[in-house]
């Protein structure tokens, strides 16, 4: 979970520590409790401890701060994809400050710091007023209920910044007065994976692109999951081989395929759009 990274729209992942605790359904089937699950870690919930890991780990960073110097071209670094780096804890807040120094101390790379706790990230973070160029605050906004509530600390955060991840997304979003406003940067969506997996509509889809198509948003477009919509020709085709899932809350049939055959084409196309790297 660092170097080679399979998240679509970064170049690295780092962990400061790994656990959390639930807040919302974008939470229900969380890959990252499960992965920790399946590697003998016990870390989820309140009152489970957190998983710390090695000096040598956070040496990490450093060298892709260097590698990225060198290239002349910025690297971008998802912190934190096993925990939630502004969840209240006492006890989380040495690696905390131990985090801001790291951040401080890579000038070469974008920090990605994605939230379900947007509302916590000026309490919890060093900086006051404009945060560094290199951190970019991105909160989860899985639905129209959460848009309400994460987004407005997001925007008053202070980062220069500011993203949205739409995944799991579990239903159609409005994003259209904050992106006028330009409180969002990017957005980046997509379906869900794994064994509980719920289908991503592709109207909804379609609806965030073109929101952000209409405001000159950058969008990303990370996956279907474990559904594939069935459109046109393949309600026709695929329909009689397969079970098919057909449920009146979407707007397409769809049949399970694995996230990796499923795939990430929308109109027959990958949509890869992100902001330009802050220059330092």
């Amino acid at each position: 979970m660092a170097q080679h990274t399979k998240i679509e729209w970064t170049d690295h992942t780092f962990n400061p520590w790994w656990g959390c605790s639930k807040v919302s359904p974008a939470c229900d089937h969380c890959y990252a409790e499960a992965w920790a699950k399946r590697t003998g870690h016990r870390v989820w919930g309140q009152r489970a401890p957190r998983r710390h890991l090695s000096d040598a780990y956070w040496k990490q960073p450093l060298r892709w701060n260097r590698q990225a110097q060198a290239a002349r071209r910025r690297h971008r670094v998802f912190c934190a994809s096993m925990a939630d780096v502004f969840e209240w804890r006492a006890d989380l807040k040495p690696a905390r400050a131990r985090l801001w120094q790291l951040i401080e101390d890579t000038p070469h790379l974008d920090w990605l710091l994605l939230t379900k706790r947007p509302h916590l990230a000026q309490r919890l973070a060093p900086w006051r007023g404009e945060w560094p160029a290199g951190v970019w605050l991105g909160a989860t906004v899985e639905s129209q209920k959460f848009a309400a509530s994460r987004i407005a600390p997001l925007a008053d955060s202070g980062a220069r910044t500011t993203f949205v991840s739409c995944e799991p997304l579990l239903g159609p979003l409005d994003l259209r007065g904050w992106l006028r406003a330009g409180a969002i940067d990017w957005v980046i969506a997509g379906g869900e994976s794994g064994g509980c997996a719920r289908p991503c509509d592709p109207a909804w889809l379609r609806g965030l692109r073109d929101q952000c198509a209409a405001a000159g948003t950058p969008f990303h477009f990370k996956q279907w999951g474990d559904w594939l919509p069935l459109e046109g020709e393949a309600q026709r085709t695929e329909a009689p081989a397969a079970r098919v899932l057909r449920d009146r809350r979407y707007s397409v049939p769809f049949v399970r395929r694995g996230k990796k055959r499923c795939g990430r084409e929308l109109d027959g196309r990958h949509w890869d759009d992100a902001p330009g790297s802050v220059r330092v």
